[in-house]
């Protein structure tokens, strides 16, 4: 196992904590990074429904589709009797659902009627849980007060363990190699799938002691006046001189992600472009600055706000989020923004990809660190230079 059992049943009892504080009986998990933080079970499975059912006393039981399922204890911790399979006959079938079928096996195992006695929390947000997966649930599954649980797991997950923090640090040494990566290749006249080709080659070959997950997502690679739209992909089109290569990726390790944004120059920036990227790094190193535990994260937003403004500029967007497990089509937690409108307060082991792409009319720039909030201070994962960096073409 990649944590000790300990280090399981610890994230378990924070996760009945918080249920117990939300009114709740039995929580199901859809999210396949909450899945795989609870039970550790991984693989491209996450197409098809599956679910972990958690009572407030009891078992977790995973449910997945039969072919899966029947291997699942291969990274699990979950013993084998709790880990369940439903039949392929229950794949892709306009009128029935999988979850048809796990209703009906929690019901056999007495399952219901305790989880009934309060409400059942549903993560329903998740973007692996259908319209038809909870209509199905609620169909078969009367007794049950069925609600949203509000990111429940994924709060329990902000906090990192001294063993994720580690698997982070080694994702850190695959995400500098992609960008190495990616600046080697960007040349006036490359394409643009060849350096989204050599970046995820970097991403998964990692490096002789360790390799490489597949990231939640590919490669961004935002050029010219397109680097004004943060998140396009790539294309065979070419590089152009005088034209800005942005680059977002990350690094991968045990589905811990590490992200990375940095802005290439092959050949002169424009006056415009240079002021930008100016401001944008002194706001980053204000933002690292102030960030410490027990600082609320508005005034990490504030002292952005404040330094940017100096130079004329405003950013609608956040100014970044929390990170961990990542598995697509996001590598982000889905708890905490850095913006002004967010009332947490950060906390030691907390960590962030802080974003701080400016996106203008017809230009654009990006960059960003993803770090570790300590008493004192920040850690940043990554080492990569910042500024706008020159391509010599």
């Amino acid at each position: 196992m990649l944590f000790s059992v300990e280090e399981y049943e610890a994230r378990l009892a924070a996760v009945r904590v918080r249920m117990e504080e939300q009114g709740l009986s039995a929580l199901i998990v859809t999210d396949p990074a909450n899945i795989y933080y609870l039970t550790g079970y991984n693989a491209w499975s996450f197409y098809t429904p599956q679910m972990v059912f958690v009572p407030a006393d009891g078992d977790m039981i995973l449910f997945s589709r039969q072919m899966d399922a029947s291997g699942a204890f291969r990274t699990s911790w979950l013993p084998s009797e709790n880990i369940v399979g439903y039949p392929e006959s229950y794949v892709h079938r306009s009128h029935l659902h999988p979850f048809d079928w796990v209703a009906f096996a929690l019901r056999e195992r007495r399952l219901i009627a305790p989880a009934a006695k309060g409400c059942v929390g549903l993560e329903m947000d998740s973007h692996f849980f259908s319209p038809k997966a909870y209509r199905s649930l609620v169909n078969a599954l009367p007794e049950w007060t069925l609600v949203d649980c509000f990111e429940l797991v994924n709060w329990v997950r902000s906090i990192k363990s001294p063993a994720e923090i580690q698997l982070m640090r080694t994702a850190a040494v695959i995400t500098n190699n992609a960008m190495a990566a990616a600046e080697e290749t960007i040349q006036v006249g490359t394409r643009k799938c060849d350096v989204a080709a050599a970046i995820t080659n970097a991403q998964i070959k990692g490096t002789e002691e360790f390799g490489g997950d597949y990231t939640a997502i590919v490669p961004l690679i935002p050029t010219g006046e397109s680097a004004d739209t943060p998140h396009l992909t790539w294309s065979e089109d070419r590089l152009r001189p005088n034209e800005a290569v942005v680059i977002e990726l990350a690094g991968a390790y045990n589905r811990y992600h590490v992200p990375l944004n940095r802005t290439f120059m092959p050949g002169q920036p424009t006056d415009q472009l240079a002021r930008l990227a100016d401001a944008t790094g002194e706001g980053m190193n204000a933002m690292l600055d102030v960030i410490r535990d027990g600082v609320p994260v508005r005034e990490v937003a504030a002292v952005w706000n404040r330094t940017i403004f100096k130079y004329g500029y405003e950013k609608d967007s956040r100014l970044g989020y929390s990170i961990g497990v990542g598995y697509p089509p996001d590598w982000g937690e889905h708890t905490i923004s850095i913006r002004g409108e967010d009332e947490s307060v950060l906390l030691e082991n907390m960590t962030f990809h802080l974003i701080c792409g400016m996106w203008m009319d017809n230009y654009g720039y990006g960059l960003s660190e993803s770090i570790r909030v300590t008493p004192t201070g920040v850690e940043t994962f990554t080492t990569y230079k910042r500024g706008l960096i020159q391509i010599n073409s």
